[in-house]
């Protein structure tokens, strides 16, 4: 995320980085579930008079078969379950598997045994399932807090015309209270412990963190003190200074002494004139350009002098130039009329500063 981020007219400046920092922390759950898998070998509805009228008839039981690498098995199943095989599309030859618990069914694919000869298919091909046909699989899915905060902060609504009307209405973005996060963290904290789930910290990357003021770098220093709280990565290009929604505090980075105590500082180097080259080279192997005899060394030099993105801004308006002029590349006078246009904003800086200074 960026720093200016935060600042927003629906939700409060905390609430933005708390969502960030929810959306970072996984959640993988693991369960066993008792099921039967194979590939479908028979597929037949047994019919009945309908007790509740004396027309028509019902579908009292379906008969499935299911083939595994290890044997065959023959299920006798609800009529509701049938509902969901016709829902899912499922016909003979397609590998599936019923949940034993709760009835609920889901298509793998197809057999592989049917694959055909067509270069390009729609149809997903699966090998035949191994084992027993009756199992216990392991189901793995992953979410984060963040989902769980928003399908616990959204009610659902009913059917009338109320309900429906609030729906459309609604603001696009539902801040959670700080109930519910406890709530959800109660109940992660239970699967934990009994082993179902397990925490997967990720990485928060807050940009320009030098926009944020001390309300939300306040905020920051709870959220850090979370037992599973991510990895927090700040970028910033500021020097000492001034600390937002302040008057008198100054701090390096702009980021307040008791936050920047808790941090590890990365040391970066500024680009010199061969990585600069390296650089405008890739770029302009990515966007297609070609450059001509000189370019790519008159470009690092202005790169070294100003700034690396300013040298690669150069290009587009370069190309279009060379492309107006009849040429394919890039060459050295694109390069300085280009430079004449447009000013880095160091040779603009001192412009005005001289500006200022011959009307004073």
């Amino acid at each position: 995320m960026v720093g200016s981020e935060v600042y927003s007219t629906e939700v409060k400046k905390t609430e933005v980085l708390a969502e960030a920092f929810r959306r970072a922390i996984g959640l993988r759950i693991k369960e066993t579930k008792e099921v039967y898998e194979g590939e479908v070998t028979e597929l037949t509805p047994t019919e009945s008079e309908n007790p509740l009228s004396g027309y028509g008839k019902t579908v009292s039981h379906v008969i499935v078969g299911l083939k595994t690498v290890r044997g065959t098995k023959q299920l006798r199943l609800d009529p509701s379950i049938y509902e969901a095989i016709l829902k899912e599309k499922i016909q003979v030859g397609d590998v599936i598997y019923v949940e034993a618990n709760t009835g609920a069914v889901k298509r793998v694919g197809r057999s592989d045994a049917y694959a055909s000869s067509y270069d390009l298919e729609s149809e997903t091909y699966v090998p035949l399932p191994k084992g027993d046909v009756h199992k216990r699989k392991e189901l793995v899915q992953d979410v984060t807090l963040g989902d769980l905060d928003a399908a616990n902060a959204r009610p659902q609504g009913g059917q009338d015309i109320m309900s429906v009307m609030g729906s459309l209405v609604k603001t696009g973005r539902t801040e959670i209270t700080e109930k519910l996060r406890r709530e959800v963290n109660r109940v992660v904290k239970g699967y934990v412990d009994q082993g179902v789930a397990e925490v997967v910290p990720g990485v928060v990357f807050i940009d320009e963190v030098h926009m944020l003021d001390i309300e939300c770098f306040t905020y920051l220093n709870s959220l850090l003190e979370s037992p599973m709280a991510p990895t927090v990565i700040f970028a910033t290009n500021r020097g000492k200074a001034l600390v937002r929604g302040t008057t008198d505090i100054y701090s390096p980075h702009g980021i307040p002494l008791d936050l920047l105590d808790r941090c590890l500082i990365v040391r970066t180097e500024p680009y010199n004139k061969d990585a600069i080259s390296k650089v405008l080279q890739l770029r302009a192997n990515v966007e297609g350009l070609k450059l001509g005899d000189g370019v790519l060394d008159r470009l690092a030099t202005r790169g070294a002098d100003s700034s690396l993105r300013y040298a690669l801004q150069l290009l587009t308006p370069a190309s279009i130039l060379a492309s107006i002029a009849g040429r394919k590349d890039i060459q050295l006078e694109d390069i300085d009329e280009m430079g004449e246009l447009f000013l880095d904003s160091k040779t603009s800086s001192s412009i005005v500063r001289q500006h200022q200074g011959g009307e004073a």
